[in-house]
Formats: structure tokens, C-alpha cells, sequence
């Protein structure tokens, strides 16, 4: 007889003799049929390499999840396992889930803002850590020098570890250093995160009507770019007694920007000065050998051995002459240097680098100090009302450097500085004695510098043309 599968098999051995209605699988039957379904279509949804793999095997389900009786007819099975929703997920193309949390302790940064008065030590009290940790952190390299000097309106990212312990600190000393504090084994680590800005080129020109200073102004230049610009200028042309109105000025120098945001201004790139029709032009290089100067175009550099005036500035109360009118004593009298006049307490700085020979009262000069400038020349400062810090017979000095502050100490009718300036143990004038240079590029660099002032020279040419014709 020919052999049926267990789903097809007659089975009105169960039912009384002439029943007519539906026949029942036997509950054996019943639960093994069932069984296979489930775990074919568990199978077939779950993998179907293997689900294609279980349609060639020996059970042979129908596609369409249907049972067959042997009466012929079909009743269709639900494609559904227990306990499952009715619609059943495709997980080959779902996309996977997302984690309901991270596996990653998030961590617990807490913003304080500087105060006006505020100390790091009131900070930390504030946050519950305990002294020992700020003793121990300042005694860190880079932290007690940053951390001394906080500021109104800054904000402090501090995270506190168990036992009133410091964990992080993160500290903006500017905007573009920010000190990171870290602990670790040995106590802190202390690092300076640097960030680099951007670099773009700006430019300003401008005629000068009243003063050097609301010209730039004016122009868009800062107080600082101004003074750097006289600075550059300053051994040639005498900010004092040389501007006239109608001089010009044009200026290439770099700007800073960081995330989009200007946040200050540069070293100036070039510079072009024209004083009474005659033009000074400077170029900023930087050699090979790390070296930075501001040079002519025949490769001079625009720094002289000596300032031409000790005090930014000031007004000349008094100039160079061998028959002036002593105003105390009254008769004439040889004043063989120059009187700037400025407020009490205004710097006053050396003209040239060299070693003081002499600090102390001398007459009529009162408080005086003398710089010998190698053998050949001489500074004399006079009427000090003090000192600068620190300094004594033999201590040695560099150009620009403040030496003293003006008062009226000696034989002086008010608030000024005298300056001498003495050529071999000559006295000269100080306003008109041609001064030495300093040294000049070396030639192995002329041909490099040469080709980046010639760009930076036909971009200043063409901001000045602008600005003429502009005025025109």
C-alpha cells in the first residue's frame, strides 16, 4: 500500500460510523504538525540560507503554510508562532536599534563664572574641594602663574572627583591657550592647549590732518598698530617735532580670526611713510637662521643702534643750543641736550643698548642716570623723579628698555626729561646727529627677501593709488 505522510492520512477510525461533519486530527497528529510549522517558519525567517535548505528536506511543507486531509480539501495554517504579533518583523532589512544607554560615563563638568574679587582659592571653596588639592595643584609647573592672574567674566570648567578631590580643570588663560589640569598617579598633569587662528592680510592708509594718532584711528588701525608704525619710523623720522599735516601713511598687516570671529590684530607686513614728500618704506622679514627685522629695500635694517627720543611722545619744552638763558640761574648758559616735557611718572626709556656708569644724584641734573654705549658713545637722562627697579652701576641695558620715569629732581622748573647724547665725549644734538645702523641683512638672504617685498611693494603701491585717488 502506498505509503501517505502523516498529514494526509485518512482518519475516520476516530469517528462514530455515519458522522458527517469535520474530521479531527488526532491531538498527537495535531501537536507535531504545529511543532514543525513553528519551527520552519522560525527557520525561514531568521535565516534563509538554511530556510531554503529545509524546503528540499524530507518534511516538504506546502509554500503556502497549508495542511492537506484526505478528503481533499485544504485549510490554511496561521503564519503566526505563539506569542508573536500578528505582523512579523523582516529582520534582514530592519535597521539595527539604538542602545537605550551608553556604555560611556558621561562627565560632570560644572561652569563657574570669575567674579569681581574672586580668588582660585574662594573658587575651589566654593565648589567643596578641599585645600590640600589647590596646594598641591599650584605647586605644579604652568598652573600657579596662570591660575593667580584670573579675570572677571572668565569661566572655569572644574570636575570634582569622591572625597573633595579635583578631577579636571580646564582654564581659558586667552583665546587661544586654554590650561588643562588632569589628575593622575603622581598627582596633576598641567598642559597648555594651543589653537591656531587664521591669518588674513589687512591694509589702511591714510592722511595725516591733526595728529599721527586720529589718522589711524580714522583708518581702522588700532592704538597698538599705530604705535607699532612710529616704532618702525621712529629712528628716521621724529613723531614729535617731524609730522606735518598732509603726510600719509599705508599699512599691510595681519589680522586674526578664530571659528569666524576677529580676535586681534597681528605683526604689520609693510609699511610705507611719506613725511614732508619723502617716502620711508619697511618690509618685514624673517631669515633663515629664525632672525625677524624690519628692513629697507637696499636691505638696511630700519632699527638704528639708537632711538631718536627716550620718551614717546612728549613735547620738546627746550632744544640743543650753546646761548640759551638758564630759567633759574638766570644768565646764560650752553644747554647741550634736549628738554622733552611730559607728565610726572611718564617712562622713560635707554636709546641704545649699553651699561649704566653712572645712577645717582649729579647737581643740577638731580636724579641722573649715564649709559655708556661702547666706547664711542654716551646717554645722559636727567631730573628722574625715580628709578626703575633694579638697576645699579654696571647693569646692563637694552634699547627701549625703561630705565626711569620724569620728574623734576635737580634744577627744574617743572616736569621733564634732559637728554645728552655725547659722540667720543662730544655732546651733539640729539635731534640732528646722523646715528649709526644696525647690522644689515646678510647678502645669502637678498635674493629671497628681495622677491616677497616686491609683492608686499606693488600691494602697498596699489592701496595707496586707492586712497589717492579716493581723496581726489
Amino acid at each position: 500500500m502506498k505509503r501517505q505522510s502523516i498529514f494526509n492520512r485518512d482518519i475516520k477510525s476516530l469517528h462514530p460510523a455515519g458522522f458527517s461533519g469535520p474530521r479531527l486530527l488526532r491531538p498527537a497528529h495535531l501537536l507535531a504538525a504545529s511543532a514543525a510549522i513553528a519551527i520552519t517558519l522560525a527557520i525561514t525567517y531568521l535565516s534563509p540560507d538554511t530556510a531554503e535548505a529545509t524546503r528540499h528536506s524530507s518534511l516538504q511543507l506546502p509554500d503556502q503554510g497549508t495542511a492537506q486531509v484526505t478528503d481533499g480539501s485544504t485549510s490554511t495554517l496561521p503564519l503566526q508562532l505563539p506569542g508573536t504579533d500578528s505582523d512579523i518583523e523582516n529582520t534582514e532589512s530592519a535597521p539595527p536599534r539604538a542602545a537605550t544607554a551608553s556604555s560611556t560615563p558621561v562627565e560632570d563638568w560644572q561652569e563657574v563664572t570669575v567674579k569681581s574679587g574672586d580668588s582660585i582659592a574662594g573658587i575651589f571653596s566654593r565648589l567643596d574641594i578641599a585645600p590640600q588639592e589647590l596646594h598641591a595643584l599650584l605647586e605644579q609647573d604652568g598652573a600657579t602663574h596662570n591660575l593667580k592672574k584670573i579675570y572677571p567674566g572668565q569661566t572655569l570648567r572644574v570636575i570634582t572627583g569622591a572625597d573633595n578631590t579635583l578631577a579636571r580643570l580646564s582654564y581659558p588663560i586667552d583665546k587661544l591657550n586654554t590650561l588643562e589640569v588632569k589628575r593622575s598617579e603622581d598627582g596633576f598633569d598641567v598642559s597648555t592647549v594651543t589653537r591656531t587662528p587664521e591669518f588674513k592680510t589687512r591694509n589702511a592708509s591714510g592722511v595725516i590732518d591733526s595728529s599721527l594718532f586720529l589718522a589711524g584711528n580714522k583708518a581702522g588701525l588700532s592704538d597698538n598698530l599705530t604705535m607699532e608704525l612710529a616704532g618702525i619710523f621712529g629712528w628716521d623720522i621724529d613723531f614729535v617735532l617731524d609730522i606735518r599735516k598732509g603726510d600719509q601713511f599705508t599699512v599691510l598687516y595681519e589680522q586674526m580670526s578664530l571659528d569666524g570671529e576677529n580676535i586681534g590684530n597681528g605683526t604689520i607686513l609693510a609699511a610705507e611713510f611719506i613725511n614732508r614728500g619723502k617716502s620711508f618704506r619697511a618690509i618685514r622679514y624673517t631669515d633663515a637662521g629664525g632672525k625677524t627685522d624690519y628692513y629697507s629695500m637696499d636691505g638696511k635694517s630700519m632699527r638704528k643702534a639708537f632711538l631718536r627720543t627716550p620718551v614717546e611722545f612728549s613735547r620738546i619744552s627746550s632744544r640743543f643750543s650753546l646761548g640759551r638763558k638758564h630759567p633759574i640761574l638766570n644768565k646764560i648758559r650752553a644747554h647741550k641736550g634736549v628738554d622733552y616735557a611730559a607728565s610726572r611718572g611718564t617712562p622713560i626709556k635707554a636709546t641704545g643698548d649699553g651699561k649704566i656708569v653712572h645712577r645717582g644724584k649729579k647737581g643740577g641734573y638731580g636724579n641722573t642716570i649715564i649709559i655708556k654705549h661702547g666706547t664711542k658713545y654716551s646717554t645722559l637722562y636727567a631730573h628722574m623723579s625715580k628709578y626703575r627697579g633694579g638697576l645699579k652701576n654696571g647693569s646692563r641695558i637694552k634699547q627701549g628698555q625703561i630705565i626711569g620715569y620724569i620728574g623734576s629732581s635737580g634744577l627744574a622748573t617743572g616736569p621733564h626729561l634732559h637728554y645728552e647724547f655725547r659722540v667720543d665725549g662730544v655732546h651733539r644734538d640729539p635731534l640732528r646727529v646722523k646715528l649709526p645702523g644696525a647690522d644689515p641683512l646678510r647678502k645669502k638672504y637678498r635674493d629671497d627677501f628681495n622677491a616677497k617685498a616686491e609683492a608686499l611693494l606693488a600691494k602697498l603701491d596699489l592701496v595707496r593709488d586707492v586712497q589717492l585717488a579716493s581723496n581726489k
